[in-house]
């Protein structure tokens, strides 16, 4: 009796870790073997007895066969601590990408975590780890979006990067619209040009959004006919405000990518903060935010022109 009780506490431990195992593709933590029931002796007895394997330094394959690529993503976040998310290509992959290869799994945790190094691993501390991020089931990984923005970012090269923005929507993983709701929270980065272009064309073509076509929004929200193209002059000679309402001091800026560009970044704030001196209020709407969010954007509008005094016929 007294051997019969440690025995029975091992087989529960054993099929508590396989239950869970069998939800990670044949994968466990050493942490949840642990917490489970099982005995650091216990687990290693079970290896040396080539029944488990080891896979990195933190994980345990309940089997000493292949591990299949679900148990590899399930020990390649293991490794990245609690809070560590696989990311970019292989979160796609993970997600349901097919006919794409990763040559390691690239896995992100917040700052203040020290990555550990494995075969085909690739744990990095980045700034842009956030848990909103995590998909809502499954193996830890960001969510699609947000995954297919950072592989493109970290590819190797453009033609990379528009391929891992393009496959998640041509096989119905993700669409353009969330991919570019996901990329406005891309403040720098030197691919960011490249992926405006990419998103809008997925969006439906890359042209631009006039001011016609923004007026003639404004119209049909009830707003008053806005002023296009007002010319103002500055200490460096005359520009052009796309839209304003002077009536209602608000000035809206229409961005196109070229706005980011070095050679155009100095001159606009200088312009911007011209105008906002005169006492003006100056919103900027970029191009791809109002193909992907322009209810968002056009909210901003009434609360700017409410602010300078109109009111809605309504």
């Amino acid at each position: 009796m007294e051997h019969e009780v440690p025995k029975r506490r091992s087989s529960m431990a054993r099929r508590r870790v396989t239950r869970l195992a069998d939800r990670q593709g044949g994968v466990v933590s050493r942490r949840q073997a642990y917490d489970a029931g099982l005995t650091r002796g216990e687990v290693r007895a079970q290896v040396r007895a080539h029944r488990w394997q080891r896979v990195w330094s933190r994980s345990l394959c309940l089997h000493t066969g292949p591990v299949s690529e679900e148990g590899l993503d399930w020990a390649a976040v293991f490794e990245g601590g609690d809070r560590a998310l696989l990311d970019a290509e292989a979160s796609l992959v993970a997600s349901g990408l097919q006919n794409y290869d990763v040559a390691s799994r690239r896995v992100s945790v917040p700052r203040g975590v020290k990555p550990l190094v494995g075969t085909g691993l690739d744990i990095r501390r980045t700034r842009r780890w956030s848990a909103d991020d995590r998909a809502p089931s499954g193996v830890p990984r960001t969510r699609v979006p947000v995954a297919a923005v950072r592989a493109a970012m970290w590819a190797a090269s453009d033609k990379q990067a528009a391929l891992l923005l393009t496959m998640p929507v041509q096989q119905g993983l993700t669409t353009a619209t969330l991919l570019g709701q996901a990329l406005l929270d891309v403040r720098r980065d030197q691919r960011r040009p490249l992926m405006h272009d990419v998103v809008l064309d997925l969006v439906g073509g890359a042209r631009s959004l006039g001011e016609l076509d923004f007026a003639r929004e404004c119209r049909r929200r009830g707003f008053p006919e806005p002023t296009r193209q007002t010319v103002r002059r500055g200490k460096d000679g005359r520009y052009y405000l796309d839209v304003c309402w002077d009536d209602f001091a608000l000035v809206v800026e229409i961005d196109g990518i070229h706005h980011s560009w070095a050679t155009t970044v100095v001159p606009d704030a200088l312009r911007q903060n011209d105008v906002a001196l005169a006492g003006a209020t100056v919103l900027r709407l970029p191009l791809l935010g109002l193909r992907v969010a322009a209810d968002d954007f056009f909210e901003q509008v009434e609360r700017g022109l409410r602010a300078g005094g109109w009111r809605s016929a309504a």
